[in-house]
């Protein structure tokens, strides 16, 4: 192997593996062990734009399909074919949560590139606070590590569904999805 050079792969090199590799539904991603071709200039900024090469990427489903290969090993983020992995930069969570509706299961939340899942079990949501100005930001878990930020707007109508309940042996104002509290804050907080 000594003097083979290793090509980082393109977007549209990605893109066309992407294709081939779907044949509906999400693709195996984490089934797929493909050698690391380095890393490619992309980036997911925190409000869920895809940029390639500093420019955005304005094919809402050139968009989907790349979210469709992402993975997340440990704290790394990568886009998976069967032949290649490369290596990407996300500023916070991948995917935003710009929408919610109750349903008879719980609260089904959508993101930005279509995905629907119901918070619970599988989904369950986190509240991480700013430790400086305690600034919430809450994540809902759509798939194998890969969170939503949930947008302000979505939270906003959230908080007006939450309700009070014991956690861990104290009081927390939280949400109910799913068969399961989501514990946002604790209640003396919001006292």
């Amino acid at each position: 192997m000594t003097g083979q050079k290793i090509v980082t792969p393109s977007a549209e090199s990605l893109a066309a593996s992407a294709r081939a590799a779907k044949k509906g539904g999400l693709p195996p991603v984490h089934l797929w062990n493909p050698p690391f071709c380095g890393d490619l200039d992309m980036r997911i900024a925190r409000d869920g734009t895809w940029f390639y090469m500093d420019t955005p990427i304005g094919r809402p489903e050139l968009v989907r399909l790349f979210s469709t290969i992402l993975r997340k090993d440990g704290d790394d983020y990568f886009l998976v074919t069967p032949v290649e992995k490369v290596g990407i930069t996300v500023d916070d969570a991948p995917f935003v949560a710009v929408d919610f509706n109750p349903v008879s299961e719980g609260l089904e939340f959508e993101t930005h590139v279509g995905d629907r899942v119901i918070a619970g079990p599988d989904h369950p949501i986190r509240v991480a606070r700013e430790p400086e100005t305690g600034e919430p930001s809450p994540y809902i878990l759509i798939r194998a590590n890969l969170e939503a930020l949930i947008d302000r707007k979505s939270f906003y109508r959230l908080v007006e569904l939450g309700e009070h309940a014991q956690h861990d042996g104290d009081s927390w104002f939280g949400l109910r999805s799913g068969g399961m509290f989501f514990p946002i804050i604790p209640s003396r907080e919001l006292e």
